[in-house]
């Protein structure tokens, strides 16, 4: 069974889940890495070091930076010469515009957000999440070859094997663009809360710490906005000494507390940590769906009837402002920092 396998990339710094979606296609058979870009021979390299058995590289001048136009007409044409049983794409904005205008073209459809996946004979039955992560379906495609986007952290990272060598066959660009990109800016510098092995997030009960005295001339929502920036600071302290990135709730967000990149749930962003540490949330629904795939959960909260603890394996109910400085204390400790 031959595997396309899309390393998604943006100027040679590859998503990890397309890592995870080399190695699952080891698992059904040959893995095929396609590496679209300009001076991507790294990333071409690093592909036959995670495992790929070849990989097609179109070095190409039109795919300088990322327009679906080109990206997608090269993906359908090499898809057409090479008729792979299946396309694999980690879950990003462009790979779900791009794997969809690709589809088009080969007449197919596309699986999105995949959880699991398993071969049936020369068809695939995708595990994903659907309603908000309520209920969990099994499904096909019918469409010949199957594409399928994974989530992130869904599925084990093959081990890199540094040194390792393989074909790398170049291939041409496909298509023309009429859109440009002009250029680019940095949202924020932080840790990417889709690839982070650990989160610690804040709800509103960070600005809940009557001991702060905040800065005179402050008004009402100025001083809750202040208490709440101290206490994201102790959760920040903690998320740093765990290598890990810092999440929160909606209200927080909606609050001014912290921007809304750090927002986990419906609105925001889905993931899929080993640890989510929750500071203050109280746990609604909408942010529940967004983080009840992780691993292990711990539950921070002054209220014992928090809805966020029925989902929680470990909960503490006290004050996130003595909590979570004990436990940053405790783990420097522990990691000999």
């Amino acid at each position: 069974m031959k595997t396309f396998v899309y390393i998604d990339h943006f100027k040679g710094d590859v998503q990890p889940a397309s890592w995870e979606a080399l190695g699952l296609a080891k698992s059904f058979g040959t893995a095929i890495a396609l590496v679209f870009g300009t001076g991507a021979d790294d990333v071409a390299k690093a592909a036959l070091e995670y495992g790929a058995d070849e990989v097609l590289l179109a070095d190409d001048s039109a795919l300088t930076d990322y327009r679906a136009e080109t990206y997608a007409s090269t993906l359908s044409a090499l898809a057409s010469s090479h008729s792979p049983n299946l396309i694999l794409l980690p879950t990003t904005a462009r790979t779900r515009e791009m794997a969809a205008m690709a589809a088009i073209d080969l007449n197919t459809g596309v699986l999105t957000d995949v959880s699991g996946l398993e071969a049936n004979g020369d068809s695939f039955i995708a595990t994903r999440p659907i309603y908000e992560g309520k209920l969990i379906e099994k499904t096909v495609c019918s469409g010949k070859p199957v594409m399928a986007t994974i989530r992130g952290r869904a599925f084990p990272k093959p081990n890199r094997e540094t040194g390792k060598g393989g074909t790398i066959t170049k291939v041409a660009a496909a298509g023309e663009a009429i859109s440009s990109v002009e250029g680019y800016s940095a949202a924020e510098s932080a840790v990417n809360l889709g690839d982070a092995g650990v989160i610690v997030s804040g709800g509103r009960g960070v600005s809940n710490n009557p001991s702060l005295t905040p800065p005179a001339g402050m008004d009402e929502k100025q001083a809750e906005v202040w208490r709440a920036q101290q206490g994201f600071a102790l959760i920040t302290d903690l998320a740093t000494l765990l290598g890990g990135a810092v999440g929160a709730s909606r209200a927080a967000v909606d609050g001014g507390y912290i921007t809304y990149a750090h927002q986990v749930g419906q609105t925001g962003k889905v993931v899929s940590p080993d640890l989510y540490i929750a500071c203050g949330v109280s746990g609604a629904i909408q942010h529940i769906v967004g983080m009840r795939n992780a691993k292990v959960i711990v539950a921070i909260n002054k209220d014992p009837d928090a809805p966020i603890f029925k989902v929680a394996r470990y909960g503490v109910v006290g004050d996130l402002f003595q909590v979570v400085p004990a436990l940053t204390e405790a783990m420097k400790k522990k990691l000999g920092k």
